[in-house]
């Protein structure tokens, strides 16, 4: 590069110029870097070479955990030519292929405690049956029992379950205010016994109130209700469902009275169903507006048995939409219903 000679200034103005001179020598090499910045970004020698990864293959990098043994994840230009439908399908997440391989890895070393305290002939350990519109809970037991998740080491656990079902305790008889000093004695009874609880404060415990007498029997127990996961069939706001901890459980009546529906939208001729009493404000409101539109089947009580048999159930077959407003219980099977018959739910955030 020649040699660029500036005039030589007046002495009075010599710090003047020296000033301008740095400054301008300041911009010059911002430019220059930015320039050379920019022409990496796009120079074929960063690119990745034969040497370093093989022909058509792209390389992604993850952000698993080392533990999981997956630092770089390759994918064949192929494989994602087969699968760029599947990809296109799953682009809520960043990066699908990835996501699997965490979701297989917590299906590996995912593990759950179960405590052994209580007798299982009173109010623990198992379920008081799995059939009716409590069966849920009853599943939810037994299934986690049958499954690999089950660890007998605490020390390997994730989450430790508490195995209380207050459904057992309504079926004896117990009242709401004894239900809660039960319960309360033994977590407290888990708490002095085990270190677990105290490290957490409970945030990695959890236990199941699919119903009413759940939540009910569990109201009184702030510390319980508000550091523990809870598994519940009533995810609404007013039985003080935390949206960041607690798992919504679908509250299934089992068994179904009639076969699943199919996608037989011609045979759908109604546009919505619903049936059942008047007992919460979006209920009135739904009877109230929607009760005379002729595109809707809208029943202000439960369709009496006399009427037929099985007409509740047949009427979701011949139904486009299932309207699944809440009542004056915290939870209901009209959703599980809904989607058994192939009818296409409404909830109450829908309709309002």
């Amino acid at each position: 590069m020649s040699a660029v000679k500036f005039p030589q200034p007046p002495t009075s103005s010599a710090g003047c110029t020296i000033r301008g001179s740095l400054l301008t020598l300041a911009i010059i090499t911002l430019l220059s870097f930015t320039y050379l910045s920019l022409k990496s970004l796009q120079s074929p020698s960063l690119q990745s070479s034969p040497a370093t990864t093989p022909p058509n293959r792209t390389v992604i990098t993850s952000s698993l955990p080392k533990e999981v043994g997956v630092d770089n994840v390759i994918v064949s230009e192929k494989d994602k030519g087969e699968s760029d439908e599947e990809e296109d399908e799953d682009d809520v997440y960043h990066l699908p292929k990835v996501f699997r391989l965490n979701y297989e890895e917590m299906l590996r070393r995912f593990k759950v405690y179960i405590y052994s305290d209580g007798d299982p002939k009173t109010y623990y350990q198992t379920p008081r049956k799995l059939t009716g519109k409590y069966s849920s809970e009853g599943y939810f037991f037994q299934n986690l029992r049958d499954s690999n998740f089950v660890t007998h080491d605490p020390d390997r656990a994730d989450l430790f379950f508490i195995p209380i079902s207050c459904h057992k305790m309504r079926g004896k008889g117990i009242s709401y205010e004894n239900m809660t000093l039960i319960v309360q004695n033994y977590v407290e009874s888990l708490i002095s016994k085990y270190p677990y609880w105290n490290r957490t404060l409970g945030a990695d415990h959890f236990f199941v109130t699919c119903h009413d007498v759940g939540v009910r029997a569990t109201e009184g127990l702030p510390n319980l209700v508000k550091n523990s996961i809870r598994v519940v069939c009533s995810p609404s706001y007013d039985v003080g469902f935390i949206p960041h901890k607690d798992v919504a459980l679908p509250q299934v009546l089992q068994p179904f009275a009639l076969p699943a529906g199919g996608n037989d939208v011609e045979n759908r001729t109604t546009l919505g169903f619903w049936a059942g009493h008047r007992n919460s404000k979006i209920r009135v409101i739904l009877a109230r507006v929607w009760e005379n539109d002729t595109e809707l089947d809208i029943s202000n009580n439960r369709i009496s048995r006399s009427t037929g048999h099985l007409v509740y159930q047949k009427r979701f077959y011949r139904t486009k939409f299932c309207i699944c407003p809440g009542g004056s219980q915290v939870n209901s099977a009209r959703i599980a219903d809904s989607i058994h018959y192939g009818c296409i739910p409404g909830e109450n955030s829908i309709l309002s």
